[in-house]
């Protein structure tokens, strides 16, 4: 049999890169597709540069890959110091984590049919919550929540189950700036009821279960690792 395939966006960093290790230390060929990389990326993972809103570049990237059993859209930006209420400051973050996402499925639908494969995409606490700071984050990441469900629906038929993980406070340098600001992280750690902050590889192994066969019957779900903080 030859390797299972896992396309990962966005793994060349943070959740993503955690995402892609954890697929390739199960044995599957993992192809990276992003903006950003690491120094340290193990190279047990094909890291390939590329925007993932350009979808004639992404179809490019992943021309020689065939039957494709795991995507994952980890990709994602954000804005801060108000950028995201300007139009183009919107559009840029919902293009990404949200355009971005769709893009990718599509590019890869036939191919994820053929090996009836799995989609997880990566939503948000703030998926549920309203950030008065990040219109545009907020609203990409509520908008992959219905992505989540319609593809889930659509693609059912051909074998395919597409699922989403919605990370809370997770140590990464996107949340850098709030988990290293004495007066925010202690607010914050009030509310997480497991009292510590969560870790790329806690996202990582739900990503893979999802993607399992003890997973076989799951689809269009959105599943928070978040601690607990949604609940608090």
């Amino acid at each position: 049999m030859s390797q299972r395939i896992a396309v990962v966006t966005g793994g060349g960093t943070g959740i993503g890169r955690a995402i892609a290790e954890v697929f390739a230390q199960d044995g599957l060929r993992v192809v990276c597709l992003g903006m950003d990389a690491d120094e340290d990326l193990p190279g047990a993972l094909e890291f390939r540069r590329g925007d993932v809103t350009a979808v004639d570049a992404m179809r490019d990237a992943t021309a020689d890959l065939d039957a494709v059993s795991v995507l994952v859209n980890a990709a994602g930006i954000i804005l801060h110091e108000r950028k995201e209420f300007s139009p183009e400051g919107f559009r840029k973050v919902v293009d990404v984590n949200l355009n971005g996402s769709q893009a990718m499925i599509s590019v890869l639908e036939e191919r994820l049919a053929a090996a009836r494969g799995a989609v997880v995409n990566v939503a948000s606490m703030w998926s549920y919550f309203g950030s008065p700071n990040n219109p545009a984050y907020t609203a990409s990441k509520a908008g992959v929540l219905g992505l989540t469900r319609a593809y889930a629906a659509a693609l059912a038929p051909a074998g395919v189950r597409v699922n989403a993980v919605a990370p809370g406070w997770i140590r990464t340098r996107l949340s850098a700036g709030a988990l290293d600001n004495p007066e925010r992280s202690a607010g914050i750690m009030a509310r997480i009821p497991m009292q510590r902050w969560g870790t790329p590889r806690d996202v990582a192994r739900v990503a893979r279960f999802l993607c399992s066969d003890d997973a076989a019957y799951v689809t269009g779900v959105i599943l928070p690792v978040d601690g607990g903080f949604g609940i608090a």
